[in-house]
């Protein structure tokens, strides 16, 4: 059975654009098993009843206050860090049951949804087996929240400097900056505070301008 993370950087991979055969040869995945975890989303194969998988009601609120209502990354911290190995579809469906199926757009009330406006900077961490040897990879994913476009690269060691290179790169390739970028709380860019409260790193603050996009802003809430 292909790893949990493993089937997220498939999936990560295929949002970004990579051909399903170059994501085969790439992380050492027959093309039947790419398709799907494709069709998957990534998510673990459900190996028992839904009745039997219990979510506490009280935790999915709390991680869904803290992630702005972005259920993908409900579901990354429950895996990650909670240990509760539960399938996408059943967490959304788990959800809805609670009442929380606002629209992912919710997490940035700041503004409306409007083409070219707000991009979005996020990072995971993945475990994986490169050439037999278990490898972390941090996982930098930028997209434009209107239309969904998505920049994404692996990276060893994920700095300040490593951050700076991957928007550089990831804006020119587009050609485009939006007006703002949110941030998932990250202190490589977060000196301290969150929300309208934050204080951007002045070297960060500086390099925006210079790229083009004049302000950050922060997605989640410091626990």
């Amino acid at each position: 059975m292909i790893d949990p993370d493993k089937r997220k950087a498939i999936y990560q991979l295929h949002l970004a654009g990579t051909p399903q055969g170059q994501i085969s040869r790439q992380l050492q995945v027959s093309p039947h098993t790419v398709r799907t975890i494709i069709r998957q989303q990534g998510a673990l194969p459900q190996t028992v009843r839904k009745d039997k998988i219990h979510l506490d009601p009280e935790l999915l609120r709390r991680l869904y206050r803290e992630c702005g209502g972005w259920l993908q990354r409900v579901h990354e911290r429950l895996v990650e860090e909670e240990k509760v190995q539960v399938s996408y579809p059943t967490l959304t469906r788990r959800a809805r049951e609670l009442g929380l199926g606002q629209p992912a757009q919710a997490r940035c009330a700041h503004v409306p949804d409007e083409p070219g406006v707000e991009m979005q900077h996020d990072t995971t961490v993945y475990r994986l087996k490169l050439v037999g040897q278990p490898t972390r990879l941090v996982a930098s994913l930028l997209y434009l929240r209107y239309s969904k476009r998505r920049y994404l690269k692996f990276y060893r060691v994920f700095n300040r400097f490593a951050m700076k290179c991957f928007l550089h790169e990831a804006l020119v390739f587009w050609g485009y900056a939006a007006q703002q970028c949110i941030i998932d709380n990250t202190n490589l860019a977060r000196l301290r505070g969150t929300g309208k409260q934050a204080l951007i790193v002045p070297e960060m603050a500086t390099f925006a301008s210079n790229l083009g996009f004049g302000e950050w802003g922060t997605l989640l809430k410091n626990n």
